[in-house]
């Protein structure tokens, strides 16, 4: 009948949503292997960045908003 559906824990350890309803994500390759990585690029991956517009309407199902 009116079941919920389960929020996917995977995608809300990943990601946020902002106030204006984009999806947040955080940058990927940082989490070894520091010393192959220059001080600029490792600076620029602690930053987060938006999910593509493409795949923002899956995200915000598997996170039980949309």
């Amino acid at each position: 009948m009116g079941n919920k559906m389960k929020t996917n824990r995977a995608a809300a350890k990943r990601f946020k949503l902002t106030g204006s309803g984009r999806v947040k994500r955080n940058k990927a390759y940082h989490g070894h292997l520091f010393t192959a990585k220059s001080p600029k690029r490792l600076r620029n991956l602690r930053r987060s960045s938006l999910l593509a517009p493409s795949d923002e309407s899956r995200a915000k199902r598997m996170l039980g908003c949309g």
